[in-house]
């Protein structure tokens, strides 16, 4: 780490002591100022039990207080998105400790606890919105920028739940669960409208009503559009004539349309949605025509989900779902002058069954069963005019699963969570991956937890079919999973009910990590189970909240993620992570002003060069009630305007991509 960026991280690390440790956490003076101390010899014994916990419901498929959920977890709410002006799910990830992001100027990519692989689509998390699987049938694809599925603005909070979660969730749970809960009529009784402006022409508006009627039927539709011209950009590596000396113009557009519908009577909740997304492909990522605008990437998808669930009494609940997704990708890629079509088309179905009881005093069991049948993986690749093809590959296949998890109260201050899960693929056949928690709580306000874990990723039908000879790629239809093993020891520290510290350390191993790598039979590429890699770290945050509107969040995050082969450090893996949220009112409740700071350490490249460490300040100015219903909201990104890339994968020419300097956003929302 260079002298300037370890002078970053003392900034950051003074400014989270001076945010989060003031004598005196006040908007002003006036009896309204909220005085706080941490001294816990002024706090009674009933102030001490009166703590403010929580509840976290997708650690364990149940509702629970996040000191009793068998994870380290962190929740987003919605008033946190819009007091730091998050746009993306991307953007909300990145303010989260052992998080880190990617950008390729197409896709969004998430690091965490030093592994973050650009291109990988997203894989190796779980992404869920209210509960539904978001992770497609194709590339096990996790959309986490523009191309989310739902708008930001609809997300009532986000629930992470770090490490693995196989034993419950199956296949893409290996470093963390993502669960986006959205908000429901009665949060809107009316009509709402949002419009925003931004850096690079950048536009969006959205409609949304909500109701919860008399009659019991609870009801939300929203619509939303979004356009951006996006950023005038330069690269170095295609700076000759030919290439228009580097720069590229009207190539990095974006643009967006989605829906959401969710209506809910007594038991049951039906929810919809459809996104279409399209994006330039400004960096000429695999080999496309530079600087032509007809290359671009469109990302379509939709889906349907019918929940039902019942408390049946006796201290029984029952769950159960059925759903349908859809996913298209197309793409339209120009080499020399002409046309190619790379295409992916899913489809599948699935459904859901899960009891949660308390036979016994003490314990609380959960045991479930889930099916999916993937009734189209398909595959091509073709130029237009003259028509060519090199791939059309339809496949079938199916996954069942089996689960069960009891939580046992050995005493009452100490809990033992134990979960299995079994899961077969018609590709691959069967894997099981169980998960231990000890909770002890010897205090109030103290929680000691020892978790292990094990998950896996499933190879996707990319890694497992796509087969061109002419590009010299080769099918592996042997792939096996990915498996990963888990140990994490983690300490949280209420105090008083303002101040909660979490410090956490963890140690895992990856087996069968499947990468791209040359046969040596016949001298073809194809994906093999051949890279190992093992990570150890330590994390530790502090959160407050005042109740006069003051709130904060800081966390360092030290990461050391390694190939077991080589014992090189993995690539796109920062040692060091460290961040501040702060959050103070200007005028009580009214107008409140937002600050983040994020530090990320050098990370090495593919090539060998590294991404410099850097600093990102952003800046929001947000008020509320100045006007009845009315929020507005300005932000500026990037304050300082630091210059700075992420490394990119093999699909790009470049092995670092420029990131954007300083912009803008304003929004207006209105509640009718």
């Amino acid at each position: 780490m260079t002298r300037t960026a370890q002078g970053m991280l003392v900034t950051i690390c003074c400014g989270i002591l001076l945010a989060l440790f003031p004598q005196s956490a006040s908007a002003g003076t006036g009896a309204d100022a909220v005085q706080t101390t941490l001294d816990l010899t002024e706090l009674s014994p009933e102030e001490l039990m009166k703590i403010e916990v929580a509840t976290v419901y997708s650690a364990s498929k149940f509702e629970q207080k996040v000191t009793e959920a068998p994870s380290s977890v962190s929740i987003v709410t919605a008033d946190e998105i819009k007091k730091y002006g998050y746009r993306t799910l991307a953007d909300i990830l990145r303010s989260l400790r052992s998080f880190y992001i990617t950008y390729d100027r197409n896709y969004s990519y998430v690091g965490i606890r030093g592994f973050g692989r650009s291109g990988d689509y997203n894989s190796r998390i779980l992404l869920l919105v209210d509960g539904h699987r978001l992770n497609d049938n194709l590339y096990n694809a996790a959309l986490l920028g523009t191309e989310f599925v739902i708008d930001i603005d609809l997300i009532d909070r986000v629930e992470v739940i770090r490490g693995p979660g196989s034993s419950l969730y199956g296949n893409n749970a290996f470093f963390a669960v993502i669960n986006v809960i959205t908000r429901r009529g009665r949060d809107l009784k009316g009509v709402e409208l949002s419009s925003e402006a931004g850096s690079f022409d950048t536009y969006k508006g959205r409609l949304t009503y909500g109701e919860n009627f008399r009659n019991g039927i609870e009801a939300l539709i929203s619509g939303t559009i979004y356009d951006s011209n996006g950023n005038h950009l330069f690269f170095k590596e295609f700076d000759t004539p030919a290439t228009n000396n580097g720069v590229t113009d009207h190539t990095d557009y974006d643009r967006f349309r989605n829906t959401l519908a969710k209506f809910s009577y007594r038991d049951f909740i039906l929810e919809g949605a459809y996104s279409s997304r399209t994006k330039g492909k400004a960096s000429a990522s695999f080999g496309v025509d530079f600087n032509d605008p007809r290359n671009k990437t469109t990302d379509t998808w939709w889906f349907v989900d019918l929940k039902f669930e019942r408390n049946l009494g006796h201290q029984l609940d029952v769950m159960g779902r059925l759903f349908y997704d859809s996913c298209e990708f197309d793409g339209d890629f120009i080499y020399g002058g002409i046309l190619n079509k790379p295409l992916g088309h899913g489809r599948w179905w699935g459904g859901e069954v899960k009891l949660a009881a308390k036979p016994i005093d003490g314990h609380k069991l959960v045991i479930g069963s889930e099916y999916l049948d993937n009734l189209r993986q398909q595959q091509e690749d073709f130029d237009v005019k003259p028509f060519k093809s090199f791939i059309d590959d339809s496949r079938r296949s199916s996954i069942w699963a089996v689960y069960l998890q009891d939580e046992f109260s050995i005493f009452r201050n100490l809990i033992l969570n134990v979960g299995i899960r079994y899961d077969h693929y018609s590709t691959f056949g069967g894997t099981v991956n169980p998960r231990l928690a000890l909770i002890y709580a010897p205090f109030a306000g103290t929680v000691f937890k020892l978790l292990y874990g094990s998950a896996f990723r499933a190879p996707n039908v990319l890694e497992l079919y796509y087969n061109t000879p002419s590009s010299n790629q080769k099918a592996n239809p042997d792939l096996g999973p990915e498996k990963i093993k888990t140990y994490e020891m983690i300490y949280e520290q209420y105090i008083g009910n303002k101040l909660r510290g979490t410090v956490t350390g963890y140690y895992y191993t990856i087996d069968g990590l499947i990468v791209q790598a040359t046969d040596h039979v016949g001298g073809f590429m194809m994906y093999r189970n051949i890279e190992n890699a093992e990570a150890k770290g330590i994390e530790v945050e502090l959160e407050g909240k005042w109740h006069n509107g003051l709130t904060g969040r800081a966390s360092y995050s030290f990461q050391d993620a390694r190939n077991r082969a080589t014992d090189q450090t993995l690539l796109n893996s920062p040692r060091h992570l460290a961040k501040m949220n702060l959050t103070v009112p200007l005028l009580r409740n009214k107008i409140f002003v937002g600050i983040e700071e994020q530090f990320t350490d050098s990370r090495k490249t593919r090539d060998g060069n590294y991404a410099k460490s850097f600093i990102v300040t952003n800046l929001t100015l947000f008020s509320q009630n100045l006007l009845k219903n009315l929020e507005l909201s300005a932000t500026l990104y990037n304050l300082f305007d630091y210059r700075y890339g992420d490394p990119v994968g093999t699909e790009h020419i470049q092995d670092i991509i420029q990131q954007d300097g300083r912009t803008f956003r304003f929004k207006l929302t209105y509640r009718f």
